[in-house]
């Protein structure tokens, strides 16, 4: 049986198109992708992210427990803020990407992956020798999120908190649409400004503040915008994709998350691993690449050949460029051959289609 968010009968209204993604029956797309892809572009969309999974992490060995298990520093944050990061095994693969927030003093949310929530919750339960209180609150929790340039003027109607000065990765509570105890979060997975809103559901509504949200849009072109649309806009942004570009068998040096990974903080799971592996020098690189013969789209799967036709690599998420109209794609391709604006062909459909090597994001 698939798990449905608090906000399936809004999607049963708009005549969703829902499908199976990570156990949950999500809205993939509404009116369809292009379209709510180009209005997340240049007006806002709305989309609904309720299945991600929330843990909250307190007590005086809290921020031990998530410096353990993460790979960024998360001394460095004060109440108020949040951080990207990624949890990785012994070996160095990366468990899962997540986002942490700081709440309070000793107080965090741990936000990951839908498909990855138990997981998640056992990995890290496993490493909480210290004691730190530790629950899975996602059950309890929808979250919505609001993306594209009009969002500040949309989410400004419905709340007195001030969306236009809240910097990128920084949070904070407040009442939207009426309902209270709302973190109104300043982060996305679009490229575009944009707002997430985490809803206590045993508090508040979170039907009441999406419906508040599509009428309060209404005039500034906000549609709703499903899983389809939320690949193709991340994608264009070079944002990874857990599964697909981040995976068991990936560590974060060779993902391009090197910036995150502060070998310096002190140990952590995988620490030793992934110095390791930055001694001995990368064997291949996540990449991203355009291709600009038409009508070419790449595929997650899909072979990355050189000018020779020798293997040096795979797609691992593909799609037809909205904003570039041309094919575009990340893959990991071998470390000599990852410079950007080397030229490399991917297998597609038993033709070989060129393609030129470019580090991410693809639009500006």
């Amino acid at each position: 049986m698939l798990k449905r968010t608090p906000l399936y009968n809004e999607h049963k209204k708009l005549n969703a198109r829902l499908i199976d993604f990570g156990g949950f029956e999500m809205p993939v797309q509404y009116s369809g992708i292009k379209q709510e892809h180009t209005a997340v572009r240049e007006q806002a969309g709305l989309f609904d992210v309720s299945h991600m999974g929330e843990f909250f992490v307190s007590g005086p060995h809290a921020l031990e427990l998530i410096q353990k298990v993460t790979i960024n520093d998360a001394s460095k944050l004060v109440p108020g803020k949040a951080q990207y990061t990624a949890m990785c095994y012994e070996n160095g693969g990366i468990v899962d990407d997540l986002l942490v927030y700081m709440l309070d003093e000793n107080e965090y949310m741990l936000v990951v992956n839908a498909s990855n929530i138990e997981k998640d919750f056992e990995w890290i339960s496993s490493h909480n020798t210290m004691g730190a209180a530790f629950e899975n609150r996602s059950d309890d929790y929808a979250l919505i999120a609001l993306q594209g340039p009009r969002s500040v003027e949309i989410l400004q109607k419905l709340t007195e908190v001030d969306a236009s000065s809240i910097p990128f990765y920084a949070f904070t509570t407040g009442t939207v649409a009426g309902e209270a105890d709302v973190i109104v979060s300043a982060t996305g997975y679009t490229g575009e400004k944009g707002f997430e809103l985490y809803i206590n559901t045993k508090t508040a509504d979170p039907a009441k503040i999406w419906s508040g949200l599509m009428k309060a849009g209404k005039q500034e072109g906000l549609q709703p915008a499903g899983l389809g649309a939320r690949d193709t806009l991340r994608l264009e942004m070079g944002y990874a994709l857990y599964g697909n570009d981040i995976t068991k068998e990936t560590n974060p040096l060779e993902a391009r998350m090197g910036w995150l990974t502060k070998l310096d903080k002190g140990e952590f799971i995988g620490r030793k691993a992934l110095v390791k592996q930055k001694e001995a020098g990368l064997q291949r690189k996540l990449m991203g690449f355009v291709i600009e013969e038409p009508k070419n789209v790449p595929r997650a799967g899909y072979e990355i050949t050189d000018g020779e036709g020798k293997s040096i690599g795979f797609v691992t998420s593909g799609t037809q460029s909205i904003t570039l109209e041309k094919g575009i794609g990340m893959g990991y391709i071998r470390s000599d051959k990852a410079e950007e604006n080397t030229k490399i062909t991917i297998n597609i459909r038993k033709k070989r289609v060129e393609a030129t090597v470019i580090r991410p994001p693809f639009i500006k």
